[in-house]
């Protein structure tokens, strides 16, 4: 059961591997000290932040963002090491809030691998900090137990380090700011807050849902405990919604006006606001809710507009649902009171008045609930209504394989703005599915976990059959990133080391859409390794120098993809060491990551691949509910996207863009 702390409160921890969640309306930094006894940190080298995110036993994040993981690992802290301190800072000069105060209050969780919450804490009553100790993880007489600290800070990481005794602690923190500056492009921002023109409510009349809703990945956040009709939002993620990084195809240098200030501003961003959504369907009638409309949201294009559209409905599900499931808790707490209320009173424990008493509180109960339910039913009746509307209008990109706009796919000439990746849904209304729609560029790799995952469809599943599946997963995804991208604009590598994966690779070497034909043995995954690590330096190298247009001629600006199958098969230290780069490093240079693994196959590297496994976004062949937001505390099953059983749709699609490939060479 979770414990959620007041300031000052502190809890026991069981387990020695942790995760700590943060979660906060605007980006921030992470960062964390190892102190002594007294709590004094005696030197920079034991402060983790984004400049130097690994620590034994500690790794924080490399960038500002909406949403944080902190992993910890309190058995590979060193002796000396006797408390730890969770710190949030606010970026400076990145033009955002001046002052925690004027952000939702942050969220803290610490939570076990498996996701499960031991504790948790909201930092309110923040003002003018700027940097502030969220937690405190320490260790008494053997035994770790966190405790809510909340203690703010106006001078920043500055005045912070100070007062934990580290030295040279202004030239730290300005190192520190530095460092989160260069990543600020990188970083995962929650998106704006909704405006008039871009609030879902229908412009042709009042909302007839019992509440106003928000959501995971858009709006603004909610602490986790706000009901429905609060502000704030249960935003990203299944993973947030970061902006897309820079194409490497698309590098050019600046051009500087002789005499003149240099112009910083995208050359092809647009500055004003976009235009708002398309004429809405004639109003209802009286007492009778809006007619929905595909594409009523605010966005340059149609694209956009279904893009927001849907994630709006994303928002508003987990609204609604937060809603009911607070109303539930609500009632059962009363009606637990009530009941002890009768009990705890000799006189009336025993006899007519007793029972009289009883039933009448299991009726407020069922009345409380049967309120909640009809307020819900009512919310996603409309939202599934939107759902019958919005789903046959979604263009490739964002369509399921069962939908007619496939049989006429064409290769398009731009990439789209998103990618559909599956469907998500709630057990309250498990039969409304919203997309699951992230943002392209790749910015995080994709893991497709061939291992069990608990639910109770793979129960009955083998492990050869669970691995089948996983690989049928990953072709689908990688025929519908090569579907959305123009021709010659996104590259696949396959790494089957073991071979096991040939026939369900079928599809993708038989038209011809691969690079090359999937690398088998220890000598085929160095080679793809090689070749992928060797484009990551030389962008890398290009950027850093300023001279981006000076890449070797013939250089392929493609986006590159390599799907891995079977890990760690074939793998030596030198591949997982690669692997591990590239994983890091290559979202932010066009090169993407999509591992077909099992854990437990890797399990005899340890600790050693926990990075790894973090920074990829996990997705399952079966349904499971392993997604979850920090926001609401949701978690949402996951069901992928797959091609329907003898459809001929996803070799239709491989083919046209095999055509296309050969045309544009």
């Amino acid at each position: 059961m979770t414990a959620e702390l007041v300031r000052g409160q502190n809890h026991p921890l069981s387990q020695a591997r942790l995760e700590i969640r943060v979660s906060a309306g605007k980006p921030i930094v992470a960062a964390a000290t190892l102190s002594d006894e007294q709590g004094k940190v005696r030197d920079t080298e034991r402060v983790a932040h984004p400049g130097t995110p690994t620590l034994p036993g500690l790794e924080v994040p490399r960038q500002a963002a909406a949403a944080h993981r902190l992993a910890v690992d309190l058995d590979a802290m060193p002796d000396t090491v006797h408390r730890v301190h969770v710190l949030l800072a606010l970026p400076t000069g990145a033009g955002g809030p001046a002052r925690f105060g004027a952000v939702a209050a942050p969220f803290v969780a610490v939570t076990g691998l498996d996701g499960t919450e031991v504790a948790s804490y909201t930092i309110t009553g923040l003002e003018a900090e700027t940097a502030v100790v969220a937690l405190e993880i320490y260790r008494r007489q053997g035994v770790w137990k966190v405790r809510a600290v909340g203690q703010g800070y106006a001078g920043g990481l500055a005045e912070l380090f100070a007062d934990q005794g580290v030295p040279q602690a202004h030239q730290l923190a300005t190192a520190i700011n530095d460092a989160v500056a260069q990543g600020m492009a990188r970083s995962v921002a929650a998106p704006p807050p909704r405006t008039a023109d871009g609030d879902r409510t229908r412009q042709t009349a009042a909302p007839t849902r019992g509440q106003e809703h928000s959501g995971l990945p858009y709006g603004t956040q909610t602490p986790q405990g706000t009901t429905a009709g609060g502000t704030g939002y249960p935003g990203g993620s299944v993973p947030p919604d970061p902006s897309a990084p820079a194409d490497p195809s698309a590098l050019t240098q600046p051009s500087v006006p002789a005499g003149g200030p240099i112009d910083y501003n995208h050359p092809r961003r647009r500055n004003s606001a976009p235009p708002p959504p398309p004429p809405a369907a004639p109003p209802a009638a009286p007492g009778q809710p809006a007619r929905p409309v595909a594409g009523d949201a605010t966005g340059w294009s149609m694209d956009e507009r279904l893009y927001n559209q849907v994630w709006g409905m994303f928002e508003d599900l987990a609204r609604t649902a937060a809603a009911y499931r607070s109303a539930v808790d609500f009632a059962e707490s009363r009606m637990d009171k009530e009941l002890e209320a009768v009990l705890s009173d000799p006189r009336s424990r025993i006899g007519g008045q007793a029972d009289a008493a009883r039933e009448a509180a299991r009726a407020r109960h069922s009345r409380l609930v049967d309120e909640a339910r009809q307020a819900f039913d009512r919310d996603v009746a409309q939202l599934t209504a939107e759902t019958d509307v919005v789903e046959p209008a979604l263009p490739p990109a964002y369509a399921r394989w069962d939908n007619p706009v496939w049989h006429g796919y064409r290769v398009p000439m731009e990439m789209p703005m998103a990618l559909r990746l599956g469907d998500l849904y709630l057990p309250e209304s498990a039969e409304l599915r919203v997309p699951l729609l992230v943002r392209l560029p790749l910015e995080r790799g994709l893991w497709i976990d061939s291992g069990r995952a608990g639910s109770s469809d793979d129960m009955f599943r083998d492990a050869h059959d669970l691995r089948r599946l996983a690989m049928e997963s990953a072709v689908a995804h990688v025929a519908r990133l090569l579907a959305v991208h123009p021709a010659g604009e996104f590259t696949v590598y396959v790494i089957d080391a073991a071979g096991s994966g040939a026939q369900t690779l079928v599809p993708l070497v038989q038209s011809g859409v691969l690079a090359a034909p999937p690398a088998v043995g220890a000598a085929g995954v160095a080679d793809v390794l090689g070749t992928l690590t060797q484009r990551v330096d030389l962008v890398q190298m290009a950027v850093r120098g300023g001279v981006p247009d000076a890449l070797p001629p013939g250089f392929d600006t493609s986006q590159n993809l390599v799907v891995v199958n079977d890990f760690p098969h074939g793998f030596d230290d030198r591949a997982v060491t690669q692997l591990r780069y590239l994983a890091d490093e290559g979202p932010a240079v066009g090169v993407h990551l999509m591992m077909v693994a099992d854990r437990e196959d890797a399990a005899a590297y340890g600790p050693l691949l926990d990075p790894l496994w973090r920074s990829l976004l996990r997705l399952t062949p079966m349904p499971d509910d392993h997604l979850a937001d920090p926001w609401v505390g949701h978690a949402w099953t996951y069901e992928p996207s797959l091609v329907p059983p003898g459809s001929r749709v996803l070799q239709q699609v491989l083919d046209r863009v095999a055509a296309a490939r050969t045309k544009h060479r």
